[in-house]
Parts: structure tokens; C-alpha cells; sequence
């Protein structure tokens, strides 16, 4: 996938998208091939850390004790102290709570708490906080930097169906910084398959109200179709 046919896609997937009154995201989607997802050695679960943020707000719980309560009080958008884990017992209210964001954070020292309280829910809805995105963090992390980081990061997992969606950004957001991401990611993802670049199939972009349109050489299609007319 050249940088020259992400521009001219996403060139193309601004011209004919319905215009709205809200500012749409730029979606990146990626269907698989040749995968056996049966097989647990093929599926994918990795983090894939961007340059630029997605153009959407990364809303982020926090579950942590004293140390680290006044940082997450002023980063992150929730904070739960592990004094008040004995409020959360009804499953509608963790539901929602895992609904509602797309990062949990915990300290290390109490992630046994945070597996009784909240592992339930938060593990079947894949967003127990995870070491490998850095959301398992010591009593004196910098969770200023880690706010940057989760900001900027994507989980790619693939697990029941061989295809990828994802916001990779918005309609507003410079041209350059979108087409970063979703070159960044892409390869995150090809990293990740077994085979490499032979498990993609296509690659796709669209818009929140808009149809799919696949990277390939627009030019070229552009000049296939005026000759079939």
C-alpha cells in the first residue's frame, strides 16, 4: 500500500461523502484473508502507537489508590479510588462504565482488587487494563504521558471475524496526519498476521455517513472507467 494511493482515497472519499453538519471520522477498513481464526496462534491482539491522535476525544477510567488519585483526578476522565470499589457490584452500572470508555488504567499494587471488582465486565468487553498498552502503571507514574499515549493508541484485535475497523481519524484533521495513521496502523496490522501482507484482502476507507471506498490507484480507475465509457 503506497502513500501516493492512501492520498488519492482519501482525496477521493472527501469529495464524494455527503457533507454534514458535524465532523465526520475517517474510518480504515481492513478485510482479511486465508486466517483461520479457530486457530488461537492466528487471531491478533496487539497495540498499535500512532503519531497522531484520531481526532476524537479517548475517554479514560483510572482505578487507583491514594498515590496516584490527584493525577488521574486531572488526566483522566474518571477516577475510581480503590476505597469506593465496594459501590460497584451492580452489573448495569459496570456495563456502563465500560461502555462509556476506551481505556482503563489501574495501579499495579491493586490490580487483585481491580480483577475481583471489575474483571466480570471488564474482561469479556476486552478492556481489563492491559501492560501491554502501558494502562498497569506503578504508584509514581507519570500519567500525564501516559494520557498522550493512550491518545494516540489503537488496539487492533481480531478474534471472531477476518476484518478491522477502526477510526484513524476525521475529516477536519490535516491530510498528512491522517494519512500517517492509517499507514501506521496498517503495518501494525501486517506485522501481526501470520502471513504478513498475503492475509489482507482489501483495504478500505469511509466516512461516518459515507460509502467505502477501496485503496487502490484512483488515477488509474479513474482512467478505467472513462475509457469503458
Amino acid at each position: 500500500m503506497e502513500k501516493s494511493q492512501v492520498q488519492q482515497t482519501l482525496q477521493a472519499l472527501k469529495q464524494s461523502s455527503p457533507k454534514k453538519n458535524f465532523v465526520q471520522s475517517v474510518d480504515i477498513i481492513v478485510n482479511l484473508k486465508d486466517l483461520d481464526l479457530k486457530k488461537p496462534e492466528n487471531r491478533v491482539d496487539v497495540y498499535s502507537q500512532l503519531h497522531f491522535t484520531r481526532g476524537k476525544p479517548t475517554k479514560i477510567c483510572a482505578l487507583v489508590d491514594v498515590e496516584l488519585q490527584e493525577q488521574a483526578k486531572k488526566h483522566f476522565n474518571t477516577v475510581i479510588s480503590v476505597d469506593d470499589f465496594g459501590k460497584y457490584t451492580d452489573k448495569r452500572t459496570l456495563k456502563k462504565l465500560a461502555n462509556d470508555h476506551h481505556f482503563f488504567v489501574a495501579q499495579a499494587n491493586i490490580m487483585p482488587k481491580v480483577a475481583t471488582t471489575f474483571g466480570k465486565v471488564l474482561g469479556p468487553h476486552a478492556k481489563m487494563p492491559n501492560p501491554k498498552a502501558g494502562c498497569v502503571v506503578p504508584p509514581n507514574a507519570n500519567l500525564e504521558i501516559l494520557k498522550d499515549k493512550l491518545e494516540k493508541t489503537v488496539r487492533i484485535r481480531i478474534e471472531n471475524q477476518p476484518v478491522l475497523q477502526s477510526a484513524i481519524g476525521n475529516e477536519a484533521m490535516k491530510e498528512d496526519e491522517v494519512v500517517d495513521n492509517i499507514i501506521t496502523l496498517y503495518k501494525a496490522l501486517v506485522s501481526a498476521l501470520p502471513n504478513d501482507v498475503h492475509n489482507i484482502r482489501a483495504v478500505y476507507l469511509k466516512t461516518t455517513m459515507g460509502k467505502p471506498i477501496k485503496i487502490e490507484d484512483q488515477t488509474e480507475q479513474k482512467k478505467g472507467k472513462e475509457a469503458a465509457q
